[in-house]
């Protein structure tokens, strides 16, 4: 029970939390003294301890101060006054301005201890001020949000960057002067210029420009993952749509129906980055997406995928056959076009003639014959590889087999002396000799073509910086997949830190792949050819030693590469 004379010796806060139980005498002031030494606010340093939560913190400084709580997330982002508190003070003091009306300000703050604060917010904006408590961390998601926006606001955008040329295609005749000089604001070019770059620094793998009734709205997806970036004013919408048209080669007229196109972003001399770009018509505008194509990822190496090396010693020796079809399949966005080129890097050499079929070619690789497929005009894949067959061709890689006709041609030529590598849109390797099947296919064609198949994701790898070791019972490892035998030997799992640190998302940072790689044996051949269905094939594949997804994504856990939660939620069929 602490006294009156000990407890007066804390702080504002300090005393606040004690005296509302939700932390001790002996605990507060361990904590005043880490506040203290780290030159951090006591509220910061609770917060870090996980113990008590920023609600509970917030509640009790509402009640023991006599200000009203207030949660941020009934906050609408609209009702925020354009005029706001300067954003160093803003970040500095942790305030945000909800409210004003005449002389009087509404302010959310989390430490209604910190008179300081209040007293410079006052004085600056020259209003009487009515505090609110808020959660700490709310406040906090808020105040990067105003400044993420304002910093990518068109205000904030006073100087170009000469770094990179980001310049006009040729124009079109349905593109006007008028329209053109349009697109041509210097504000405009220069808010797009500075996005594209904040992606490519961030890693970004694509761009979402989103218009909507009230507000617009740009987001990058890092990781996989999708985040708010910025939050533009909604009158450029239009302008920035027609800038990302013009120079992607677009018809600017043409707002009514879906189009596609590409970009080009010269880094340096020695550093492109092509942008393939889609637009779809909203109800409030047109929605773009940029994805991101860097030609480097083909070049980083098979080591950089993540293939175990027993896997990756297995698709080598697939890739290197004289003949053959090797398939690679999983959803979209699960890397395989990565996969594709970096085995296509790997066999690029001046004695062989490599020919790709793509929808479109997404990255451009020298020494190799890459043909973008146009179904309106009656180029489809089928077509593409039966032209291919007629030039004299050793690889041929084909970007998707969708129909019959494709597979049967791709079976053909893996069948006469032609290394074929493509994908398949299927979950895993088994799986894919039934889909085949399924296609029309015939099992003796399938038997004796196809050499390997390799199912793959892409998993978050976590954060090296702030990883944090967890003791989890061994019951509920075994629950996840972990064998008798994985426990047996000394591992340490790990976690990802929540809320993450400077460098990372979240406490991820970076993909790597995930893989099922499973050759064709010839009792798999037998199988097939005795009509046996994905669950044999994936039986026998058992018995042979193929990990399935999950394993392989256990054994990443077990490397302390990533998490169990991550794991569950990429291999969750």
């Amino acid at each position: 029970m602490a006294t009156l004379e000990s407890t007066n010796k804390l702080g504002g806060m300090a005393r606040t939390l004690v005296q509302s139980t939700l932390i001790t005498e002996d605990e507060a002031s361990v904590l005043q003294e880490k506040a203290h030494s780290q030159k951090i606010s006591f509220l910061a340093a609770t917060l870090a301890q996980k113990k008590v939560s920023s609600k509970h913190i917030a509640q009790a400084a509402s009640d023991a101060f006599g200000f009203p709580f207030f949660d941020l997330d009934a906050l609408d982002q609209d009702a925020l006054p354009e005029k706001t508190i300067d954003i160093k003070l803003m970040q500095s003091h942790r305030v945000l301005l909800l409210q004003q009306k005449s002389n009087i300000a509404y302010i959310a703050i989390s430490d209604p201890t910190n008179l300081h604060s209040l007293d410079t917010i006052q004085f600056q904006m020259g209003a009487t001020l009515v505090p609110l408590v808020v959660e700490d961390d709310k406040l906090g998601k808020w105040i990067d949000k105003i400044v993420a926006a304002k910093d990518t606001s068109m205000s904030s955008l006073n100087a170009g960057n000469d770094d990179f040329d980001l310049g006009l295609e040729e124009t079109t005749e349905e593109q006007t002067v008028e329209t053109l000089q349009e697109v041509d604001d210097a504000p405009v070019v220069k808010f797009l210029q500075k996005i594209l770059m904040d992606a490519i620094n961030m890693g970004a793998s694509d761009l979402h420009f989103e218009p909507y009734e009230k507000f617009y709205r740009i987001r990058f997806r890092i990781d996989g993952v999708l985040r708010d970036m910025a939050q533009p004013p909604l009158a450029i919408k239009d302008k920035l749509a027609s800038r990302i048209k013009v120079i992607s080669n677009l018809d600017i007229a043409e707002k009514r129906i879906p189009q596609d196109g590409r970009m080009k972003l010269l880094l340096s001399k020695t550093r492109t980055i092509d942008f393939r770009v889609s637009t779809l018509p909203l109800i409030h505008g047109e929605k773009i997406v940029m994805r991101i194509l860097d030609p480097t990822s083909a070049t980083l190496g098979i080591e950089a995928l993540g293939y175990e090396p027993e896997q990756q010693e297995a698709l080598l020796k697939a890739i290197h056959r004289p003949y053959g079809l090797v398939l690679v399949t999983g959803p979209t966005g699960s890397g395989k076009t990565v996969s594709l080129y970096t085995c296509l890097n790997l066999l690029n050499n001046p004695g062989v003639n490599i020919s790709t079929a793509e929808d479109p070619a997404e990255i451009p690789l020298a020494g190799i014959n890459q043909v973008n497929v146009n179904e309106k005009q009656g180029l489809t894949f089928a077509a593409a590889l039966k032209s291919f067959l007629r030039q004299d061709p050793d690889i041929i890689m084909i970007g998707e087999i969708r129909d019959l006709e494709t597979a049967d041609m791709a079976i053909k030529a893996a069948s006469t002396g032609h290394m074929v590598l493509s994908t398949l849109h299927t979950n895993d390797a088994p799986t894919t000799l039934s889909r085949l099947v399924n296609m029309g296919v015939a099992p003796f064609n399938i038997a004796s073509a196809v050499t390997l198949i390799t199912a793959q994701r892409l998993a978050r790898r976590l954060c090296t910086h702030c990883k944090v070791p967890l003791n989890v019972p061994p019951e509920a490892l075994l629950r996840v997949g972990f064998t008798e035998a994985d426990l047996a030997d000394p591992w340490q799992l790990f976690g990802a830190r929540e809320g993450g640190c400077e460098h990372c998302n979240n406490g991820y940072k970076g993909r790597f792949g995930i893989y099922q790689v499973m050759p064709v044996s010839e009792e798999m051949a037998r199988i097939i050819m005795s009509n046996g269905n994905a669950m044999d094939i994936a039986a026998q594949a058992k018995k042979e030693g193929v990990k399935d997804l999950r394993d392989s994504g256990l054994l990443k856990v077990k490397q302390g590469l990533t998490s169990i939660e991550e794991i569950e939620a990429v291999t969750n069929e």
